[in-house]
């Protein structure tokens, strides 16, 4: 793409300047990476093991691709995303479709099936309705949803005669194996669509915008083809097995064949953190924050010149542990345990991914221009 730069659209549009950390901090800035929302437009897009109650799909190499695609098929559903909006006629709301997408059923138990979607797919929903393979519909339960790493995970009741989808080994793949990509892009008329590819490339890491804040998100990227609506949706592997959810896509004219998948062993552990308590478990330090580079040029003053780097507590949780280490508003937090960290981003994905509740932290810091450091107690983040 040369010298061009291309920018992040958001994956839910609420974007706050500052706010508690572990709540709702957004800063920033953006990229050109889209996201198959399930937006608001006509046909809006796109370690812990889960284990299936009943037998998963097969997992045998032997399968063509046409046999993968046929038994993979009836685990993908369609998910509607419903909104109370007000009648242009009368006073009365009426339920609307905001938006489509895909999801994948995971576990089936006697009473109930379970589906793995993208949290952008049901965001704001009132209602959350499943389009089954057999065109009867349900109503879903949101077990758990996390915007930050962009999964949902829901619950029909009844039986259902559905073969789950197995979950693969991402970090077995390479670059250059082939890969199928089912969903339902453009919406339900064109569901179970099925796109061949291969894994480009593993490891990637994409900066997006989330109701929740800045993320870099861990993903497979592919060039199957990925369109609105596929988001949710499978990506299989050569053995039939589910090894990534799409997500997003590179929205730029310049780009083609550029999807990215959140791979299944990170599915399968935020499954299983979400089912406990509808949440995924994570440490709280109690401070909203925002770059340095995006403050105004007073704060930075009281820096030495040789610090560019860092965030400024715009906010303090007076009932956190950082309000009872002494962490002030207008602080200038330079690293935690020794690592850097030159944003807000740095500082959640820290946070989210290095530590867990209880744990103590070593906070570097300064006021005043004087270089200080306070030890933390990290506490669980409550999601109210």
């Amino acid at each position: 793409m040369g010298e061009k730069k291309t920018s992040l659209l958001k994956i839910s549009g609420i974007a706050l300047s500052s706010g508690i950390l572990g709540a709702a901090l957004t800063l920033g800035a953006a990229s050109q990476m889209e996201e198959l929302p399930n937006a608001s437009d006509t046909v809006s897009a796109s370690q812990n093991t889960v284990e299936a109650e009943t037998e998963p799909l097969s997992s045998t190499s032997a399968l063509s691709t046409a046999d993968i695609a046929e038994q993979a098929s009836e685990a993908i559903v369609g998910v509607v995303n419903l909104t109370n909006q007000q009648s242009p006629f009368t006073s009365a709301e009426e339920m609307t479709e905001a938006g489509t997408g895909s999801g994948v059923i995971y576990k089936v138990e006697e009473n109930a099936a379970y589906i793995v979607t993208n949290n952008h797919v049901i965001e704001g929903a009132s209602e959350v309705d499943i389009s089954l393979f057999d065109g009867e519909t349900a109503s879903a339960e949101v077990i758990g949803a996390d915007a930050l790493t962009d999964i949902a995970v829901l619950k029909i009741e009844g039986s259902y005669g559905v073969e789950p989808l197995a979950f693969g080994d991402s970090d077995s793949i390479r670059a250059g194996e082939e890969v199928l990509a089912i969903g339902n892009p453009l919406g339900l008329d064109l569901s179970r669509t099925v796109t061949q590819g291969i894994v480009s490339a593993v490891d990637r890491t994409i900066s997006v915008t989330t109701s929740a804040g800045e993320w870099d998100l861990d993903v497979i990227q592919t060039d199957a083809a990925i369109s609105p609506g596929n988001s949710g949706g499978a990506l299989i592997n050569g053995a039939g097995e589910l090894i990534g959810i799409n997500s997003l896509k590179m929205a730029d004219e310049d780009a083609e064949g550029l999807g990215f998948a959140i791979p299944s062993n990170d599915v399968e552990t935020l499954i299983a953190d979400m089912s406990d308590d509808g949440q995924i478990d994570r440490s709280y330090l109690g401070v909203g924050v925002v770059g340095v580079n995006e403050a105004p040029a007073q704060y930075r003053m009281s820096l030495p010149e040789e610090t560019e780097e860092g965030v400024i507590v715009a906010s303090v949780d007076e009932t956190s542990a950082a309000a009872g280490a002494g962490l002030q508003v207008e602080d200038v937090i330079t690293s935690i345990d020794g690592v850097a960290i030159s944003d807000s981003t740095d500082l959640r994905k820290y946070l989210y991914t290095e530590t867990n509740a209880g744990d103590t932290v070593t906070v570097e810091f300064y006021r005043s221009g004087n270089a200080q450091t306070v030890n933390v107690t990290l506490t669980e983040q409550v999601n109210e």
